[in-house]
């Protein structure tokens, strides 16, 4: 009889606010060809990224840490071992394990763990909603190209993006619901954005992203791998559900790199644009993010709630992630069920 486990999977982070352990994060994580594919040549990206970006981000971003960091120490890193223990709690008869893509706990450690207890059927669950070749494909990748090292024999399923599942727009907008019945002049969706030519090198058809006029809402077979496609789907299905009012909501994309085209609008462009138009109460959700990490609490609450107010808005609040809140435990529960009784994982 099959010993199976299930693996959650997020980002990672750095061990401190150091700048020598920020500086190995940083390594690990722009030095994966999946996040940063261009130049081709390994050489060059090498030295794009370890001789140029990386000397010239760590001091800030060790500084950007420093302001979101707790006593317990990262809140990416806190909040997904509560969400573990508390998934754990209700799945008492599976070993639920938890690993980062970059840092700690790494996926070879845990992989390793999981091997000697003798798992052989190992469910994949990314903390990422949306497909996008630098966040769900390279950490369902990394597990795959560490466990035919470590455990050759593990037959290894994945969760597939939860993007419009019914059971995560409910829990996403459950959770909101209380910011929502705050009094408000506009919601912003903040998705992480990503290089435009990933929506290209992901279509494997070619003739479909960014060639239809309105490719992202005309349904084809390439929107399973086209990171705008499910934002906007996730987006549409949030307004419907949440009963959102047309034009007091939109879409905007953050923590862009310079020197090519990144998805459009600018997050930190539109909270701008929107206070000078007259927004003066802005409400902003981030839900490419299942846990508050440095983008949503010093990228979104810090320096979004900055440029908002010094540009004439008065109120400025964010939505957490989802987190280890209720309804999220309640929808990774039904999913690992769910493949615990009849295989399934596509949702």
């Amino acid at each position: 009889m099959a010993t199976q486990a299930v693996l959650l999977l997020n980002l990672g982070s750095p061990d401190s606010t150091s700048v020598s352990d920020v500086k190995r994060y940083l390594r690990e994580f722009l030095g994966d060809e999946r996040v940063i594919d261009k130049p081709n040549s390994k050489f060059l990206r090498n030295l794009l990224v370890n001789g140029i970006i990386i000397p010239f981000r760590a001091k800030n971003s060790a500084h950007a840490y420093s302001t979101i960091w707790t006593d317990e120490g990262s809140p990416l890193i806190v909040t997904s071992k509560r969400t573990h223990a508390a998934l754990q709690k209700r799945v008492r008869d599976l070993p639920i394990e938890l690993a980062m893509n970059y840092g700690n706990p790494s996926i070879p450690d845990v992989l390793a763990k999981l091997a000697s207890q003798g798992v052989d059927e190992l469910l994949l669950f990314p903390q990422y909603p949306h497909y996008a070749m630098s966040s769900w494909e390279t950490v369902v990748a990394k597990v795959h190209r560490e466990a035919a090292k470590i455990a050759p024999e593990m037959h290894i399923e994945c969760v597939r993006p939860y993007f419009a599942d019914a059971d995560y727009i409910d829990a996403l907008v459950e959770s909101a619901r209380p910011y929502l019945n705050k009094p408000h002049d506009h919601l912003l969706f903040s998705y992480h954005s990503i290089p435009k030519r990933h929506l290209t090198k992901a279509d494997s058809s070619k003739a479909h992203c960014q060639v239809l006029g309105d490719c992202c809402t005309n349904y084809s077979p390439a929107h399973a791998t086209c990171y705008k496609a499910q934002v906007t789907q996730t987006t549409l299905a949030f307004a419907k559900k949440a009963g959102l009012r047309p034009g007091k909501w939109s879409i905007a994309f953050q923590s862009r790199l310079a020197n090519e085209p990144w998805l459009e609008p600018y997050t930190d462009f539109e909270m701008k644009r929107l206070a000078k138009e007259g927004t003066k109460n802005l409400l902003v959700i981030t839900p490419a993010f299942v846990t508050d990490c440095l983008e949503t609490l010093e990228e979104i609450r810090v320096r979004g709630a900055e440029d908002f107010t010094e540009a004439g808005g008065q109120k400025f609040e964010a939505i957490p992630c989802l987190n280890d809140q209720p309804v999220w435990i309640d929808f990774l529960e039904k999913r690992v069920r769910q493949w615990q009784q009849s295989g399934a994982v596509c949702v």
